[in-house]
C-alpha cells in the first residue's frame, strides 16, 4: 500500500499519456489498441475511431480499420455512458451485459412515462425478430413497432428496443470514405456468437485501470457510466497499488502498469474528438485545464478535436473537407505556442492530411 504518496496532477496525467500511447506511438495492431483502450468514442461518423487510432499507431491507414468493421472483428454498439463505441467483437459480447444497467436508466430517464404499461419482454421479441430479419434504423424499426401498439411513440419504441437487445450498426455506417444510415441488427446474429454469459466487473475495473488509471471510484464510475462499485475496487485491493491525489482522494492503480517521472517530456498531439482521453475521468484536470473545459467541450454535447502541448490541452482542431477532394486542418491554439510546438503541431496536422488522402492544407490560427 502507497497510499500515503501523492500523485499530482503532472504525473497523473504523464500516467494517462503513457497508458493511452500518446507519449509514444506503437506498432500495435489497431484490433490490439482498440481492445487496450476498452473502445473508442464513435457516435460521430466516421472520424473520431479513425483519428484516434492515428494518433496512437504507426503506420495506421483508413483501410486497416475497415477492414476490422466489415469483417465483423469490431464494431459499434452503445456501451459506456451509453454512447456508440467502436470495441473489438470480444469486448462487445462482454461489456454489453455488465453495462446494461447504464443503458436502462438512460432509457427510464428519456422514455420512461411513455413506455408505462408495456410489455418490454413482447417488444423486445419482436424487436429482435424484425432486425434479424434485415438490419432496420431505428426510425423503421420505431414505425414497424408502431403498428401493433398505435397509441404509442415510435421513437420510444426503438429506443426501448436499443435498451433490450445489444444491437450494433452495420456497415457502411461509420466506414472511412463511405457511410451509411445507422441500421442495426443484434450482436448475435452479426457476430454468430452469443453475449458473455458471466462476465466480470473486477475485469472491467482492471482493464480501465490499465488504460486510464492511477484513478479513483469516481472516475470509474465517469468512464463507464456505473454506479457503486467502491466495491468492486475494494475487493480487487490485495491486487492494487494506492495512491493520493493532491486534494487527498484515493488512487487506485496496477502495480505494474506505467508512472512516469512527471518531468518526462509529452509530444505534440492531435486528439480526436470525442476522445476518451478527456472523458473518463470525474476530475479530468490532469489533461484538461479547467479553464479550457468549455472550449472544448460544447453545451450541446460536441467534444472538439484537441490539441495537446506538454501533456495538456491547449486549443482545438478539426479536419474538414473544404471542397471535394480538398481537405484542410485547421489549429486553433488558446494561447500563443512556443516555435517549437507551432512546428510540432503543423507536423501532426500533415500527418492528418496525409492520412485523410488527396490534396489539403493546414491552417494555423492566431489565439484570439
Amino acid at each position: 500500500m502507497n497510499d500515503g504518496e501523492v500523485l499530482g496532477p503532472r504525473a497523473l496525467g504523464r500516467a494517462l499519456l503513457a497508458r493511452q500511447h500518446l507519449l509514444t506511438r506503437t506498432a500495435a495492431t489497431p484490433a490490439a489498441m482498440i481492445g487496450h483502450l476498452g473502445g473508442l468514442q464513435a457516435q460521430a461518423v466516421p472520424q473520431p475511431p479513425y483519428l484516434g487510432l492515428l494518433a496512437r499507431l504507426d503506420g495506421f491507414t483508413p483501410d486497416a480499420l475497415d477492414e476490422l468493421i466489415e469483417g465483423r472483428q469490431a464494431v459499434r454498439i452503445a456501451l459506456q455512458r451509453g454512447t456508440i463505441h467502436l470495441v473489438t467483437a470480444e469486448d462487445c459480447l462482454t461489456l454489453r451485459p455488465l453495462l446494461q444497467p447504464v443503458l436502462d436508466q438512460g432509457l427510464r430517464a428519456a422514455f420512461g412515462k411513455r413506455l408505462d404499461g408495456l410489455d418490454l419482454d413482447a417488444l423486445a421479441a419482436e424487436a429482435r425478430a424484425l432486425v434479424e430479419e434485415e438490419p432496420r434504423t431505428f426510425q423503421r424499426l420505431g414505425v414497424e413497432l408502431a403498428a401493433t401498439r398505435a397509441d404509442r411513440d415510435p421513437a420510444a419504441l426503438a429506443q426501448a428496443a436499443r435498451c433490450l437487445l445489444p444491437l450494433v450498426q452495420v456497415p457502411p455506417r461509420g466506414l472511412w470514405g463511405r457511410g451509411g444510415p445507422a441500421a442495426h441488427t443484434t450482436a448475435e446474429e452479426w457476430l454468430g456468437r452469443p453475449l458473455d454469459p458471466a462476465p466480470s466487473l473486477d475485469d472491467l475495473a482492471l482493464r480501465y485501470l490499465a488504460a486510464f488509471g492511477p484513478a479513483t471510484v469516481a472516475d470509474l464510475q465517469k468512464w463507464c457510466g456505473l454506479s457503486r462499485l467502491a466495491p468492486v475496487l475494494k475487493r480487487l485491493a490485495p491486487g492494487l497499488v494506492t495512491f493520493r491525489d493532491d486534494h487527498g482522494r484515493l488512487l487506485h492503480d496496477l502495480p505494474d502498469a506505467p508512472r512516469p517521472d512527471p518531468d518526462t517530456p509529452a509530444p505534440v498531439r492531435l486528439v480526436a474528438p470525442f476522445d476518451n482521453l478527456l472523458l473518463s475521468h470525474a476530475d479530468r484536470t490532469r489533461v484538461l485545464p479547467e479553464e479550457y473545459r468549455g472550449r472544448v467541450m460544447t453545451q450541446n454535447g460536441i467534444v472538439l478535436g484537441t490539441l495537446l502541448v506538454d501533456g495538456l490541452v491547449a486549443g482545438s482542431w478539426r479536419l474538414a473537407e473544404d471542397r471535394p477532394g480538398e481537405r484542410v486542418v485547421t489549429v486553433r491554439p488558446f494561447v500563443p505556442q512556443a516555435r517549437a510546438d507551432r512546428r510540432a503541431a503543423e507536423a501532426e496536422a500533415e500527418r492528418v492530411l496525409a492520412f485523410a488522402g488527396g490534396g489539403g492544407a493546414v491552417r494555423f490560427e492566431e489565439p484570439e
